[in-house]
């Protein structure tokens, strides 16, 4: 380790220790090819990071990134990375501690939206550009869940259709820069979300169109129809638990490397990508890296999406109500870990289809092992957070089909109900909370009173939709469960549902 902690810059990369590993390839002489919106932890960690992977093979050079920032909050994380001349550790964490401290020098700059709606745009809409990346949370995509259609009411979609020139929205900004690209002749760039959505190419698709459709006035109609037959839209299957940032990590790195970093990533040895060979104007060779290509992506999302992603929302709200504040936590009590493995077994896997490649008994109890990894520190609030928006996609799916086929339906219905106390904002302990969720005042509003509870919660059709609430066996699960909860608590509950 260095004596003297080292700031990450391109003139200090030679300085680091010699257990971090760092770019092979010379960064300052690397092209822009891609565009990601929504830089954050997860993003460093997956896409970043395999793409640096194949740079560090001589590869992919054309290929760096540009990161976007469309929210105020991200100008920190700009300004974070640029005083780095955009380098950041990846901090991996395992079993083992330390798997791996490496810099990573795929992302070159950073646009904010709110210095210059047109230098982005501009940016976007240049030939070198030929793949634009998104991760902006499930909720980003403007799609009600209770009907599938996009949400033109909203404010910042309203505003980026009367002021086509100054967007504010991802839709806004893809439109503006496609349009130019359309009027000169250059071809489209591909469109592929990264986020933790069913079909999330589709979804993407999908949204950018019916966008395109409504700003027909500003954009002539014939863009819509353009977006519809040139621009690709490949589904992925994404998947590595990467927590929050702390300032414990910041000093555990610097103490451990000598490496003070204004925002490293911290992440799981566990890495995975699977992805549709879709893409309309090339792409790296990401396959040379271990990322799985396929023409069906479906099979594994189901997979991680019911199993993983269900499985987190299971725990987090339960966690969390027993006064666990870290994932690890609730995976070191032995009820959490068999209500798990019931849930995953009894209730998800015969869901699910066969997934090519994968054994899902090894799946899941790897997925035991990652829950478990105390090194990461993974934060039961970062899981929580914005459950409006993950339970239409991780766990209502789930119950539709148990509630289809006659199965036991209080597993997944306490699920339900410890979100429902949990937005009560006190836990078992008497802690109490901020509920992070951008609906958190309306989703506390159908809790405060315990009379009509079931009624006003399950019949928010934009989060359960009309099956949870038509199903008299689910609804008396939900009130059985949260009975369970109020009277004897978080374990009292677990014990007499568990098959220990």
């Amino acid at each position: 380790m260095t004596t003297t902690p080292l700031t990450l810059r391109l003139d200090a990369l030679d300085d680091l220790p010699d257990e971090v590993k760092r770019p092979s390839y010379q960064p300052e002489l690397l092209v822009q090819g891609i565009v990601h919106i929504g830089v954050g932890g997860f993003h460093r960690a997956h896409q970043a990071f395999y793409t640096d992977a194949l740079m560090n093979q001589g590869k992919a050079l054309d290929w760096a990134i540009c990161g976007a920032g469309l929210r105020a909050e991200d100008r920190k994380a700009r300004d974070d990375l640029a005083g780095q001349d955009y380098f950041f550790t990846l901090f991996e964490l395992g079993d083992t501690d330390d798997t791996e401290v490496r810099v990573v020098g795929s992302i070159r700059d950073m646009l904010l939206a709110e210095d210059s709606p047109e230098a982005l745009i501009e940016r976007l809409a240049s030939p070198n550009i030929r793949i634009v990346s998104l991760t902006i949370t499930e909720g980003g995509y403007c799609i009600d869940d209770s009907t599938g259609e996009f949400m033109a009411h909203l404010p910042l979609i309203q505003h980026d259709l009367t002021h086509p020139d100054t967007p504010r929205t991802v839709f806004g900004f893809l439109c503006a820069a496609l349009q130019r690209r359309r009027a000169v002749g250059i071809r489209p760039f591909t469109v592929m979300s990264c986020d933790n959505l069913p079909h999330n190419g589709e979804v993407a698709r999908k949204a950018l169109l019916a966008f395109a459709r409504l700003a027909g006035d500003n954009y002539g109609a014939v863009l819509a129809q353009w977006i519809e037959q040139q621009v690709a839209f490949p589904n992925a299957m994404v998947d590595r638990i990467t927590p929050m940032t702390s300032a414990a990590h910041r000093q555990q790195l610097l103490e451990r490397h000598g490496i003070d970093d204004a925002w490293p990533v911290v992440c799981e040895p566990f890495v995975q990508w699977v992805l549709e060979d879709n893409f309309c104007d090339g792409r790296p060779a990401w396959e040379d890296v271990g990322v799985q290509f396929t023409e069906d992506v479906t099979p594994y999302e189901e997979m991680k999406i019911k199993l993983l992603n269900g499985s987190h929302l299971a725990l987090t709200y339960l966690g969390f109500l027993r006064g666990y504040r870290f994932v690890h936590d609730t995976m070191n009590n032995p009820l959490f870990v068999q209500y798990i493995r019931d849930y995953m077994n009894l209730d998800v896997t015969p869901q699910l289809a066969p997934v090519p490649g994968i054994d899902l008994t090894d799946y899941k109890n790897t997925l035991i092992e990652r829950f478990s990894n105390q090194a990461i520190a993974d934060q039961l609030e970062r899981v929580c957070s914005d459950g409006s928006s993950k339970f239409p996609k991780f766990t209502v799916p789930t119950i539709n089909t148990l509630i289809r086929d006659g199965g036991d339906l209080n597993r997944a219905a306490l699920v339900v109900a410890a979100w429902a106390l949990y937005l009560r904002g006190v836990d078992e302990k008497g802690q109490r909370y901020a509920i992070p969720d951008p609906r958190a005042e309306f989703c506390q509003g159908l809790v405060a009173e315990d009379d009509g509870l079931a009624k006003r919660l399950l019949g928010v059709v934009e989060i359960f939709g009309q099956q949870l609430p038509a199903s008299p066996e689910f609804v008396a699960a939900f009130e059985a469960q949260l009975h369970q909860l109020r009277t004897y608590g978080v374990e009292g509950a677990l014990r007499a549902l568990v098959t220990l």
